[in-house]
């Protein structure tokens, strides 16, 4: 017997790609050497197995497969988020092409993303969602500051021809509810005020906000610091990151409170390291700060991770939404980056800074 029939897809081990092969029963029937490694498995261990069992698929990658086999559909998806069995989620294109050879029904290739490209692409999505919700917020409080108005202003009318204490009551509700919302479009459309430069050390930032969550949450909360002691000081307003970072830091302290009574104190961490050659706002930098805040959380719900820095999009009942919405325009303000990602027991955010704000080149 020649190798090529004692391997008939010895041929696909050749390729840089990863590539999969699958059975009618999306069953792994084949993986080259590129697979194996990118999906850290051995593939005679996983042959038989089904994809989704050996690697976390999305719902897209999912329906794409059962597609290409009902209907012999092809597919390509950018950016498609496959995590490993140890939990590293993996940002992949890939694509799926209906095949007959043997029992293989389907062909998987992925192709890994460059971390810097898919760092840029996020950036800019993240930008300009952000200038689109904050625009269409700003014009919702303004259509919605004047009947506030015309609301509260009747509701005192409606209480000085009441007779009955009980009955003013009822209105002083209506004008302290109405004080709250126009000091949340207040909020909304005032503009932000001119940033004040000046040296800032990042780790008197972190101390001030670590005192700060530890009088508000004395007995419920572990604070840990991993910091690097030599991490130069970089130039940005002091008030700012210290309300950048206390938002967010602030967040996952309410998130770790929602622990059921009796389980150990929640945990979090801040992280800071330095970051080499990074682009940041299209920009490249040579040095960047890179400071991460951990909680061992129930994590951010999945239905609103993609829009957890929309304004007004909150997670806890009674939060309105606008901490990590004003975290997001301080630190772009910086020039700088922060990002996401989240599952339960683990959720890290990561900020970025450049350590100065002279030394960016456009990024080509």
């Amino acid at each position: 017997m020649t190798e090529a029939a004692a391997h008939p897809f010895g041929g696909l081990d050749l390729l840089s790609s990863s590539v999969v092969l699958l059975d009618a029963d999306l069953a792994i029937r084949h993986m080259n050497p590129a697979a194996e490694h990118l999906l850290a498995v051995s593939g005679k261990t996983v042959c038989g197995s089904r994809l989704d069992a050996v690697a976390g698929c999305p719902g897209t990658l999912t329906e794409a497969l059962a597609n290409a086999l009902a209907h012999g559909w092809s597919y390509s998806g950018p950016n498609t988020e496959i995590r490993r069995n140890d939990d590293e989620a993996l940002h992949l294109n890939c694509s799926v092409s209906p095949v007959e050879a043997g029992a293989v029904r389907l062909l998987v290739e992925f192709w890994p993303i460059d971390p810097q490209i898919l760092r840029a692409t996020r950036e800019e999505r993240l930008l300009e969602q952000q200038l689109a919700s904050r625009e269409l917020i700003r014009n919702l409080a303004h259509e919605i500051k004047n009947p506030l108005g015309g609301i509260r202003g009747a509701a005192q009318l409606l209480e000085r021809e009441l007779n009955n204490p009980g009955l003013r009551e009822y209105t002083q509700v209506i004008i302290k509810e109405a004080d709250r919302l126009q000091d949340l479009m207040k909020r909304l459309l005032s503009p932000h005020r001119p940033m004040q430069p000046g040296a800032v050390n990042i780790h008197e930032i972190l101390e001030r906000v670590r005192s700060l969550l530890t009088a508000e949450f004395p007995d419920s909360l572990v604070i840990r610091r991993d910091y690097d002691t030599s991490l130069p000081e970089l130039v940005g307003d002091r008030e700012q990151l210290i309300q950048a970072v206390l938002n967010v830091a602030r967040n996952a302290a309410q998130a770790i409170m929602k622990r059921p009574e009796g389980e150990a104190a929640g945990q979090i961490t801040f992280r800071t390291r330095v970051a080499r050659q990074v682009t940041l706002a299209k920009r490249r930098f040579s040095l960047a700060l890179e400071l991460q805040v951990i909680d061992d959380g129930p994590g951010i719900p999945e239905d609103i991770r993609e829009r957890m820095f929309y304004p007004l999009v909150s997670g806890r009942e009674g939060g309105n939404g606008l901490g990590l919405t004003l975290a997001q325009s301080f630190i772009l303000q910086h020039q700088g980056t922060i990002e996401c990602q989240s599952r339960p027991g683990h959720t890290c955010f990561t900020i970025r800074l450049p350590l100065s704000l002279g030394d960016g080149k456009a990024a080509g």
